[in-house]
């Protein structure tokens, strides 16, 4: 038994792994499926970031990574964004609520050529913290929800 199960971990591997199509709705997220292709979704959101003058501070990407390893996955792509003021004023409310900057956008290429762009909205990022973080971090997340979803409503736009 034990080979056999070594023996289909194996061959997974050697396949590449199996990925879900597509991302679900799930408490706090927002998930907008698109109809552009995948790398014009990642173009038209670092355009929408910057056109909202936030930050694009990290990027990070397995399908990227597994290309290196001369594998092929779907597209995914984790931008993270922020601006220093944001950080400055979550900082002040709760220095703990800091673990979860930069807030981040998901980028993620469906079966059929099309992308989803993703996130986790700030005031559900933000949730664990507002006991400690009052008002001030309230206010915030929700300036913040505003910005992300102008950020997410431009990216989405029609091409």
């Amino acid at each position: 038994m034990r080979f056999l199960l070594s023996l289909i971990f194996l061959v997974s591997v050697a396949a590449g792994p199996a990925l879900s199509d597509s991302i679900t709705d799930r408490e706090g997220w927002q998930v907008v499926p698109t109809s552009k292709q995948y790398q014009t979704l990642v173009d038209d959101l670092k355009a929408a970031i910057k056109a909202e003058k936030m930050l694009l501070v990290t990027q990070a990407s397995a399908s990227a990574g597994a290309k290196g390893r001369g594998l092929t996955i779907p597209g995914n792509r984790v931008m993270g964004v922020y601006r220093n003021d944001y950080a400055i004023r979550m900082l002040e409310a709760s220095v703990a609520a800091g673990i979860e900057a930069p807030i981040r956008f998901y980028v993620t290429e469906n079966s059929d050529g099309t992308a989803t762009l993703s996130w986790k909205t700030p005031g559900f990022v933000f949730a664990p913290y507002m006991e400690e973080g009052g008002d001030a971090l309230a206010e915030l997340a929700n300036e913040l929800d505003a910005v992300f979803q102008t950020i997410a409503d431009k990216a989405v736009a029609s091409q």
